[in-house]
């Protein structure tokens, strides 16, 4: 912002300079090169006089080359899904970045205005840059980032697709205020996940690789923009009595916004996440400051839940993958819920014996998210931490199954609790074993305080598993359990497998 406002500056006041020491045709770039001459002189006297030790030069020093930078970089990225959208994302921004930059001057010389008024134009940028990059991650503290980021990369690529469309320069200004806020969320959002999911050994390279990509993605746009947009042409469009007259600049700028929402949408679904959740209640409940979750460095195991109603054969099938894993030499936790840990086993005879008796709705619910947010964090996260696969019977979509649907409270705010409780961790797959309620019921000798409910509250719990499963099929495995167990095993590796490539 203060460049630009410097640059606004000398426009205004290089006419007037000209005047003064009578020279023609003086304009804002002869003044902008005069002060930056002198600025290299000064520059140059004072490091002239600084002392440098040759013990100080590191030898041998080398840095990768920029295509070097590219390949190497390519070759990671290609492991991860949530780096690929990351990575997506960031290059289509500064395309569209790029293509205003090459094309701001001709714009604003469009709109009937000189050099003066690009200054403030270029300032309103970063000033909304600067404003998203502090405030955004306090506004949006409490929603999900990898939701945020192609969100506002979206919303930053619609506001250049209207900025295009402008004749107008007070309401351009405004406009590109906030492409600069949501541009500046979009950045700051990108950047921290890049810093939380990638490790400490790979995070150099892949910054290397983003910068190099962003050098040749940047030059690129910047050569071929003023091209495109001279081939475009000027056009007139007559709408009645309306007559609206765009350059090529404009029609540019239009294409560069378009290619910044698509890479925002394919961004936002590369890396969704809250599976169920909408997109509006999560920013409602965001700007609201109710319970959401940061999203957490995605852990380097494998994480694995099976649900489905009682008597489905969870336990079974935990049991032969957990075998399956560790033939293929990978350490297996074997885990469950609620009891997966020590103060879990407590509650575990809290929730389920019928000694119990009634325990109210919400209370069930809130006893299942502390048990879940204990698990998370003594069992399950440290166990994916240290790179092993972690197999759990249930996890917390069976909360949203028997305390939502079953209990017949709100199934948003039930997952909203148990993402809070989990800092949004998710499984990698979720098995659920589907079969009629009754079937699963007539296995059961000693029915606890759940498998003692009603037939139509168990109904309701398979009717949610199915409804779930809908949301995200790619995080979602549904299998008859009907079928004989070792074809429901093989069905089982052969998803894993998939999974896992990809």
């Amino acid at each position: 912002p203060v460049a630009a406002i410097v640059f606004s500056l000398l426009s205004v006041s290089a006419t007037a300079v000209g005047a003064t020491f009578g020279l023609d045709n003086y304009t804002a770039v002869d003044l902008a090169l005069y002060l930056n001459a002198l600025s290299f002189l000064f520059s140059a006297i004072t490091i002239s006089q600084i002392q440098i030790h040759r013990e100080h030069i590191e030898k041998n020093q080398s840095s990768p080359s920029l295509a070097a930078s590219l390949v190497d970089g390519a070759k990671f990225i290609s492991t991860s899904k949530i780096i690929r959208g990351l990575i997506v994302g960031m290059l289509g921004a500064f395309v569209a970045a790029g293509a205003v930059i090459g094309l701001a001057r001709t714009f604003v010389g469009d709109l009937n205005a000189g050099d003066a008024a690009y200054g403030i134009l270029f300032g309103a940028v970063f000033t909304g840059l600067a404003t998203g990059i502090a405030i955004g991650p306090k506004v949006f503290a409490q929603f999900s980032r990898r939701r945020l980021f192609g969100a506002a990369l979206t919303t930053a690529g619609i506001l250049l697709v209207v900025l295009s469309l402008l004749q107008n320069l007070v309401i351009a200004l405004l406009v590109v205020l906030f492409i600069g806020a949501f541009s500046g969320i979009s950045w700051v959002t990108g950047f921290t996940m890049l810093g939380m999911e990638v490790s400490d050994e790979l995070r150099g390279r892949t910054f290397a690789f983003i910068q190099a990509l962003v050098r040749v993605s940047l030059v690129a746009v910047l050569a071929i923009s003023p091209l495109v947009a001279a081939a475009i042409g000027e056009h007139t469009f007559s709408f009645g009595e309306a007559v609206l007259t765009y350059n090529g600049a404009a029609f540019t700028m239009l294409g560069g916004g378009v290619i910044a929402a698509l890479v925002g949408i394919l961004s936002y679904h590369q890396m969704k996440d809250r599976p169920g959740v909408s997109f509006w209640s999560d920013i409602a409940n965001a700007l609201r400051g109710e319970l959401g979750s940061i999203t957490n460095p995605t852990p380097s195991g494998i994480f694995i839940a099976f649900e489905g109603g009682e008597g489905s054969g969870k336990s079974t099938q935990a049991k032969l993958l957990k075998g399956w894993f560790e033939e293929e030499g990978h350490t297996v936790t074997l885990t469950r819920e609620p009891g997966g840990s020590t103060l879990g086993n407590d509650l575990r005879k809290i929730l389920l014996a019928n000694e119990t008796g009634d325990i109210s709705p919400r209370a069930e619910a809130l006893l299942y998210a502390a048990d879940r947010a204990h698990h998370v964090y003594s069992v399950i996260r440290p166990a994916l931490d240290r790179g092993e696969v972690v197999i759990t019977d249930r996890y917390f979509d069976s909360s949203i199954a028997y305390q939502g649907a079953g209990r017949t409270l709100s199934s948003n705010e039930v997952a909203r609790i148990s993402r809070w409780a989990t800092e949004s961790l998710y499984p990698t797959l979720t098995i659920i074993l589907d079969q009629p309620a009754d079937i699963g019921l007539q296995r059961k000798k000693n029915a606890d305080r759940l498998e003692s409910e009603s037939i139509e509250f168990h109904n309701r719990v398979r009717q949610e598993y199915l409804q779930l499963a809908t949301y995200d099929p790619e995080r979602y495995l549904v299998l008859n359990a009907r079928k004989p167990i070792e074809e429901i095993h093989i069905e089982i590796i052969n998803r894993i497998k998939e999974k896992l490539k990809k």
